[in-house]
Parts: structure tokens; C-alpha cells; sequence
């Protein structure tokens, strides 16, 4: 089993000091140098609106200071490495995402006022946007894992199993790591392991993209994303990730950066994570 060099965390740290927002700096600190958790919970603050929800470019590629649903699954990612599941922001989430609901109890993708600042070009939504399982049911399976009792997660989480049930469209990639986040999370864990094996061979049909990688489905062993995939695929794909880490340190996006700031940001972020990964995988030692 290969395992990455041994100054691979130091290349990372350095990176991460040159080119990380600060938000990712601190989620670096926090998880592979014993870092306090509090400096990662006080740098998402900032991006939080009156509203509940998240903006201020916490998903880079929306740069306004709007809130939109896609980032507060960020708010809840970063709220949850910190051990902040009971942190008030988890309810005022539930709180903003029970504002944008549409019929049926999901949210939409993208809210219109997306088109209020810069974002990348692929951000587009029409003026009235539906419901998507993209991301609800991320959003969803967040807040099971963080135990939120909000009412919002009710309704949502039926949105999700009517979904799930009328399975009759192939799936997105973005679909796929939604439902697989609902899928992890969900209380219901029989409804849950049937739902998977019904769906599965669709799942594992669309679970690829041009900028989507095989570990982005399955980041870590415990998780239904990792029984879409044989042993040997996986373990191939953590020697390239191993591989992947780039001279400076960090490691890149495959996908476009429409505005110079956003690579930097975005290689951030994903440095954090491809080491989690690794991590997880039993490939990272301490």
C-alpha cells in the first residue's frame, strides 16, 4: 500500500499558507495539526447572512453576498468537522432553507438573485426554479447527521424518499453525491439500504464526470459511495491521488476557474480534502 512522502503534509501546509482562504486554513490546522475547532466555527461567521443562510463567495464561484442553498451545505460541512452540530447556525440553516422551499419540500438548485453578482457561467436558474434533489437531499442528509430536529428536515426528507421512489430519470453526478449524502445520513436506515440497492446500478452510472473523480463519491471506506466501486478501483485511484499532489504543495481543481481568485480558493478547499480522503484510506500517516 503506498503512502505519500513524508514531507507531504509540510508541502501541504505550506500551500495551504500561501494560497487558503482562511476559513481552510484553519480546517488544515484543525485537522491534521491538533488545532482548536473555535477559529474554524468564528472564520464561518463571517459569510453568514440575517437570513440564516450563506453567501460572501463560501462556494467560490458565487460572489455575491446573496444567499443561495448550495453554500449552507459548505455552512454545515464546515459547522460539523468543527463538532459544532449543536451550534444555533445549524437551525438557522434549517430556518433559511424553510424560506425557499418549494411545493413539494425541496429547495431549488439556484435562487434567481444569483444573477445579482458575478458567479461562474454555469450557475443558471430560471425565474421561478422547482425543487431539485440537488441540494436537497445533501442539505437533508447534513442535517440527520447533525441531529437537527428542525420541521423543515420532515418535509424535505419526503421530498428525498418521493424522489428515490419515482426513480425514473438518470441522475446528475451532483444527483449522485446528493442522494448518497441523504442515503448516509437518514435515520431510517432499512428504508435507506433499500432504497440504495434499488437505485445503486444508477447511481454507479452516473457517478463520473470531466471534473468529478471516483474518490469524490466514495471520500471515505464507511459510506454507500464506496460499494459502488471494487476494491482495486479504489486503491488505484488513492496511489494517483497520492500522485496527484502538485510540486507547490496542493493539489487542483479539473474544472474551470472563470475568474483568477477562484483556483486559489477552490485548491484550498480541495487540498483539505484530498488529505481527509487520504486520511480516511489509512494512507496519511499522522
Amino acid at each position: 500500500m503506498r503512502v505519500p512522502h513524508a514531507d507531504a503534509l509540510a508541502r501541504a501546509e505550506r500551500f495551504m499558507l500561501l494560497n487558503g482562504r482562511l476559513i481552510d486554513r484553519h480546517r488544515f490546522t484543525l485537522h491534521f495539526r491538533g488545532g482548536p475547532a473555535a477559529p474554524v466555527v468564528a472564520a464561518l461567521r463571517a459569510y453568514e447572512n440575517p437570513d440564516g443562510g450563506y453567501g460572501h463567495a463560501l462556494e467560490p464561484d458565487l460572489r455575491g453576498a446573496g444567499s443561495q442553498p448550495v453554500p449552507a451545505q459548505h455552512a454545515l460541512q464546515f459547522l460539523h468537522e468543527a463538532g459544532a452540530d449543536r451550534d444555533p447556525a445549524v437551525d438557522r440553516v434549517a430556518g433559511y432553507l424553510a424560506s425557499i422551499t418549494r411545493d413539494g419540500g425541496g429547495v431549488p438548485f439556484a435562487l434567481p438573485t444569483v444573477r445579482d453578482a458575478p458567479h461562474g457561467p454555469w450557475w443558471q436558474t430560471p425565474d421561478d426554479p422547482p425543487a431539485s434533489i440537488n441540494p436537497t437531499a445533501t442539505l437533508a442528509g447534513m442535517l440527520h447527521r447533525a441531529g437537527s430536529a428542525h420541521p423543515w428536515l420532515a418535509q424535505a426528507t419526503a421530498f428525498c424518499w418521493r424522489h428515490l421512489e419515482d426513480f425514473d430519470t438518470e441522475p446528475g453526478p451532483y444527483d449522485v453525491l446528493a442522494i448518497l449524502m441523504f442515503l448516509d445520513h437518514v435515520p431510517d436506515r432499512d428504508r435507506a439500504e433499500a432504497a440504495f440497492t434499488r437505485v445503486r446500478d444508477a447511481l454507479a452510472a452516473a457517478a463520473h464526470s470531466d471534473h468529478q473523480d471516483v474518490l469524490d463519491f466514495a471520500p471515505a471506506p464507511g459510506g454507500h459511495g464506496r460499494r459502488l466501486y471494487a476494491d482495486d478501483v479504489i486503491d488505484a485511484r488513492l496511489d494517483a491521488l497520492i500522485d496527484d499532489q502538485a510540486d507547490d504543495g496542493g493539489w487542483d481543481i479539473a474544472f474551470p476557474s472563470w475568474t483568477p481568485v477562484t483556483r486559489p480558493e477552490w485548491r484550498g478547499f480541495v487540498t483539505v480534502e484530498r488529505l481527509l480522503t487520504l486520511r480516511a484510506y489509512g494512507r496519511l500517516k499522522p
